[in-house]
């Protein structure tokens, strides 16, 4: 499955992948065949943060 380009799109599903399937970022990183640094980076270029404790982008 790809992920979104849209970072919208991509904050949205990545939240919804971790609230329904995976227990951490490093799991669904590890699963999608994702490159965890990118999609943080990705992510933080629109103003969203990984928190570890919540499990979500804000």
């Amino acid at each position: 499955m790809e992920l979104p380009e849209d970072p919208m799109m991509l904050f949205s599903m990545v939240n919804m992948k971790l609230r329904d399937c995976y227990s951490s970022l490093d799991e669904l990183c590890e699963d999608m065949n994702v490159d965890k640094d990118s999609l943080i980076r990705k992510l933080n270029s629109v103003g969203f943060e990984y928190s570890q404790e919540n499990n979500k982008f804000w």
